[in-house]
């Protein structure tokens, strides 16, 4: 332990007399180990850390896979089936995502909320900090109750600890807070950090819910915790078993729809899509930590290699090489520990950032932080950072022969020559490490441009958009909401600086999706297949407002009443597709399957298609309908009252700054309703800039990646470059004696590391080659072998070598001969 502090000792002393080397050193290391430990931390709070929950690798989340279609979730009848006819849960809940308009005590907000039955937060294991939450009977009996998250608590209560029992105003409706969640608690599980659900109320079914109309709506979700001994798979059966009651008592109007159990981890689903994602980036920084550990290894070599002498007269007096070995690890680690530190700051710099940057389809975003975990994995790094780098220098140290080391003068001699090869191979590893990553950075960015250059089908410019939600109380009836949207279109026309003003419930380019199943006319009932399309209710001017074309036929007019002859519209990617070789315009459909008995309704019109969510999505079938036609949704007996709060997003087209539209639409929305609050008043162009910002964010990350790796790839190829150069001054000299030009000598030092380049840059083809399965998933439209990028890459990598070893080229053409000779 003496000899070990003593080497410690040694060692800083060492450090201190060289503070350029010194902080070059640290600083590569900080830039390294943090990048890492910051990306550390998102695959720690994404992947590894467990759920807020109980127990969490025992839930699952429950839903049906109807036909051969993608996973839904289940319908009101559903849950009561499952809660007592499925036998592999030890507890089940039932929840569905809702807004509510919170009005009490401060300003109107929408407010992320969900409707929740008494078995969700058993399911869950997690209690209320503040009272209770509420039990099934009061569920069934209707009591307006509500559990307030701990975000809520905080902000629009501040902290109050009398807060239970206080009345809080939902839609206008009074409910009692009667409990307060952890401030770990989330669910459900939201991506990003803006739509976290904010409190819970009982699902207390309406009567209209459970209907034979509402028996085709999954719109509802189950949680449930595997009982002890039950696997997935066996869980998966039991669903499946489950499914069948459930279609026993199906309508006769859905006898034709064949649904089966659908049963995913809940970590699974909350992560599953991201972690190819976050393990690929994790991966491109600890390629970044790599090159700063060659650039430091090589650092250390010519700082080995420089002392070599001093090392021959240590041994001469009788120092043990392990000695000099032990100081050279003792070094490495000094240097990597204040790396790591100094990473540390970097890192937690980086995860402050970060999370305002992150896009919000990252999941559990709450839970990226720096805790013990990741400072943990910093020190560990660090440490193995130390000993990866001292390898190199301590095979020199190891190498040193005695008698030549004496003999050789300071600057040159066979000893420095036999590690060239060393410092070659670290220069040449660097490089192609770098092309590796560059040739990924030119992949994304390619893709990037490539889905930035798709026509997403409507012109975002000049449009301002706006959401809102209508409470039910207040607008209980589709009558009530249509006269309000028709009082704000109408306000709107009325102003010149408006060019058109529409509403939707769909908004393109969002990621909105409300799809239903369809009939065709003409199509047989035996050969009609299940499929869903993604459908919009529009008002107004929305097409002209949106700036979609129309291919064909006409839009909705006013004419189009209540009382008028249905009719929708249809995108051309749905035309192509249910009409082939047809003119769709003048063709009935109607929604649901043939036995539905809804009313049909007829095309009038095409327009060109709209992409639902970003511009890399295929184009998909969608279909659109007049609000002031609810029947084609509900048929022609509905009684016209709604079952959920109503919702719409308005969208403005006026040559007018952002700000000023969106004062417009507030102050127009406020004179009808002054209680309704607006949210998300943004232009199209920042809606579309949301829903793209995973691939930008993939993109700028690789690439600043990249652009790291370069400037620590081009920072050592300098350092080795310049220290050979150094090396060969005697040599230099004499051929400048003998008559060499300076041009033939600097051509010398470019031609060295032009080699290097071209040997590092055909590894990192091979490199790139070798992962370019790995990167295809993330990429749109570019091929990952695309022989454009590695070119540009490899150009890119040997121009930045050359500049590297311009400087010592002009330095050695410049030197002195006789002064060079005089100095050995």
């Amino acid at each position: 332990m003496n000899a070990l502090a003593h080497d410690l000792r040694f060692a800083l002393r060492q450090l201190r007399k060289a503070p350029g080397f010194s902080i070059t050193v640290v600083l590569t290391l900080a830039l390294g180990i943090g990048a890492t430990t910051a990306i550390f931390s998102l695959v720690e709070g994404i992947l590894l850390r467990p759920l807020p929950f109980s127990n969490p690798d025992r839930l699952v989340l429950l839903g049906d896979h109807v036909g051969r279609g993608a996973g839904l979730g289940v319908t009101p009848r559903e849950i009561a089936t499952y809660q007592t006819a499925s036998s592999a849960f030890s507890s089940i809940g039932g929840y569905r995502e809702v807004g509510f308009e919170l009005s009490t005590g401060a300003t109107p907000e929408e407010v992320d909320a969900a409707r929740v039955t008494a078995g969700v937060f058993p399911t869950l294991g997690v209690q209320p900090i503040l009272g209770r939450v509420f039990t099934a009977q009061e569920d069934e009996a209707h009591q307006p109750l509500a559990v307030i998250s701990y975000p809520l608590w905080l902000n629009r209560f501040h902290r109050d600890p009398n807060v239970l029992g206080k009345s809080i105003e939902l839609d206008r409706k009074a409910y009692t807070v009667i409990g307060v969640m952890p401030r770990s608690f989330e669910f459900p599980l939201q991506d990003g950090q803006l739509n976290q659900t904010q409190l819970w109320v009982p699902m207390s079914l309406m009567p209209d819910e459970l209907t034979d109309q509402n028996a085709g709506f999954w719109g509802f979700n189950l949680i449930g915790r595997l009982k002890d001994g039950v696997s997935v798979s066996q869980a998966a059966q039991d669903a499946d078993r489950v499914a069948q009651q459930v279609m026993r008592s199906f309508p006769a109007n859905m006898a034709a729809i064949h649904i089966t159990g659908d049963v995913k981890l809940l970590k699974e689903f909350t992560v599953g899509e991201i972690r190819p994602l976050v393990r690929t980036l994790f991966l491109a920084v600890a390629v970044l930590l790599l090159i700063a550990c060659m650039n430091v290894a090589s650092l250390l070599l010519v700082r080995a290699i420089r002392r070599r002498r001093e090392y021959a007269v240590r041994v001469a007096l009788g120092a043990a090489s392990s000695v000099i070995v032990r100081e050279s690890f003792c070094e490495g680690l000094l240097l990597s520990l204040a790396g790591g530190l100094l990473g540390l700051g970097f890192a937690a710099a980086l995860i402050r950032t970060a999370l305002h940057l992150l896009p919000e389809a990252m999941p559990r975003v709450s839970s990226i932080s720096m805790d013990w975990a990741v400072v943990a994995f910093a020190l560990l790094v660090s440490l193995a950072t130390g000993a990866l780098c001292s390898i190199a220098p301590a095979f020199a140290a190891l190498r040193t022969n005695l008698t030549e080391s004496l003999k050789e003068g300071s600057r040159t001699g066979s000893g420095t020559q036999s590690h060239a090869w060393l410092r070659s191979a670290l220069v040449v590893a660097e490089i192609a490490i770098a092309l590796v990553l560059l040739t990924v950075s030119g992949a994304f960015l390619r893709s990037f441009q490539k889905m930035r250059s798709v026509d997403p089908g409507f012109r975002p410019d000049h449009v301002v958009v706006a959401v809102f939600q209508l409470p039910l109380g207040q607008y209980s009836t589709h009558a009530a909401a249509e006269r309000f949207n028709q009082s704000v279109l109408d306000r709107l026309a009325a102003k010149p600086e408006i060019e058109a003003a529409g509403i939707t419930s769909v908004l393109p380019a969002s990621g909105g999706w409300a799809g239903a199943a369809y009939t065709i006319e003409g199509v047989p009932v035996s050969r009609w297949k299940l499929q869903f399309a993604n459908f919009a209710i529009v008002d107004g001017d929305f097409f002209s407002a949106m700036g979609i074309p129309l291919l064909s036929g006409r839009t909705f007019t006013a004419n189009d009443r209540e009382d008028a002859p249905l009719v929708v519209m249809v995108n051309e990617t749905m035309a192509k597709h249910c009409w082939p070789g047809q003119q769709a315009v003048g063709k009935r459909m109607h929604i649901g399957n043939p036995k539905k008995g809804l009313p049909w309704a007829t095309v009038v019109g095409i327009v060109a298609d709209t992409k639902v969510g970003s511009r890399d999505e295929p184009n998909a079938d969608q279909w659109f309908l007049p609000a002031s036609q609810p029947a084609i949704l509900n048929g022609t007996d509905d009684s016209g009252n709604l079952l959920h709060s109503t919702w719409g997003i308005i969208a403005v087209r006026a040559a007018l700054p952002p700000e000023q539209m969106a004062q417009t639409l507030r102050t127009t929305v406020a004179a009808i309703d002054p209680v309704l609050a607006l949210q998300h008043v943004k232009p199209m162009s920042e809606v579309m800039s949301a829903i793209e910002a995973p691939r930008r964010f993939n993109t700028d990350l690789i690439t600043a990646f990249a652009m790291g790796a370069l400037l620590l790839a081009v920072t050592g190829i300098y350092a080795v470059v310049a220290f050979s150069v150094s090396l060969r001054t005697q040599e230099i000299a004499i051929r400048m004696a003998l008559g060499a030009q300076r041009s033939s000598i600097a051509r010398l030092v470019l031609v060295s590391g032009a080699k290097m380049a071209l040997i590092g840059c055909g590894l990192g083809v091979l490199g790139s080659l070798a992962i370019s399965r790995l990167i295809t998933a993330f990429l749109f439209n570019v091929s990952a072998t695309d022989p454009f990028i590695y070119v540009a890459a490899a150009v890119v990598m040997i121009l930045m070598t050359l500049a590297a070893s311009a400087l010592p080229a002009r330095r050695a053409a410049s030197a002195d001969p006789l002064d060079a000779l005089r100095a050995n």
